[in-house]
C-alpha cells in the first residue's frame, strides 16, 4: 500500500484522471488530497464526483478541506459571500459553470446535496499519521495539531519554518509553486504546483519521495524530491 498525497486540484479533472491512470491508483493506496478541489479550473464537479466515488466504493481516501471549499460553503446561504466567490480572482464562476449545461447556466441550487454533504461531512481540517502531518496551508511549529487555528491550516502561506514539535514533516498545498516543482523546506514540502495556472498537479509518494505530475493537456512526468524526512 502506498500513501499518495495529491496537491491542489482546482477543478483540473483531466490532470487528476491522468495521474490516476499513469500512477495506477488502487483502492489499497491511501490517497490524501490536501484540499482546494474547486474553483478556477474547468471541471470542479467531476473532481468532487471522483472523490465521492472513491469514498463510496471503499477506496482509501482522506480528503482535507481547503480555503476554497470554505469559501464555497460560505456562499451557499449568503449572497455577499456568493458574490465574492463568483469573482474571477476566487474562481467560483468556473466551479458553478461545471454544474451547468449547454442550454442553461448553473445556479448554486444546482450543486447536488451529495456534493454539499461531501464538503461538510467528509472533509477534514488536517490528518496526522505516525510519520507525517497533512494540512492544506501551514502549521505553527510549536503548537499541537489539535490546537492549530483555522488561519494557519487554511490560509497561511508556505514558509521555511522550524520542524513541527511532533518531529513529523508537514505535507501541504495552498502556495502555488510557479516553477511547477514541489518545494522542500526544513519542516516539510509544498505540493501545490499550479495545476489551474497552466502548471502541474502533483502526486507524492510520501514514503519514497518519488512523485508524478500531470497537466490539463494529459501530459505526465515523474521526479524525486532531493530530501524529505520520513
Amino acid at each position: 500500500m502506498r500513501t499518495l498525497a495529491i496537491g491542489d486540484i482546482h477543478g483540473c479533472y483531466t490532470a487528476l484522471h491522468t495521474l490516476e491512470r499513469e500512477m495506477t491508483f488502487t483502492d489499497d493506496d491511501l490517497i490524501i488530497t490536501v484540499g482546494d478541489y474547486v474553483d478556477r479550473g474547468p471541471d470542479s464537479k467531476s473532481v468532487i464526483d471522483w472523490l465521492i466515488a472513491r469514498h463510496r466504493r471503499g477506496g482509501k481516501l482522506v480528503a482535507l478541506q481547503g480555503n476554497h471549499e470554505l469559501i464555497m460553503l460560505w456562499s451557499r446561504f449568503d449572497s455577499l459571500s456568493q458574490k465574492s466567490w463568483m469573482s474571477s480572482s476566487v474562481g467560483g464562476d468556473a466551479t458553478l459553470a461545471s454544474y451547468g449545461s449547454a442550454w442553461r447556466a448553473a445556479r448554486i441550487a444546482d450543486v447536488p446535496d451529495e456534493h454539499w454533504d461531501f464538503l461538510v461531512n467528509l472533509t477534514m481540517r488536517y490528518h496526522e499519521t505516525e510519520t507525517h502531518i497533512f494540512v492544506h496551508a501551514s502549521v505553527v511549529p510549536e503548537v499541537p495539531m489539535s490546537e492549530q487555528s483555522d488561519e494557519m491550516l487554511f490560509w497561511e502561506r508556505f514558509k521555511d519554518l522550524p520542524p513541527h514539535c511532533s518531529g513529523k514533516p508537514v505535507i501541504c498545498g495552498h502556495t502555488a509553486q510557479s516553477n511547477g516543482l514541489p518545494k522542500v523546506a526544513s519542516h516539510g514540502v509544498c505540493i501545490d504546483t499550479g495545476a489551474c495556472k497552466g502548471g502541474w498537479l502533483t502526486c507524492l509518494d510520501v514514503h519514497t519521495s518519488e512523485y508524478g505530475q500531470a497537466n490539463q493537456q494529459g501530459e505526465f512526468r515523474t521526479g524525486r524530491l532531493d530530501a524529505l524526512t520520513s
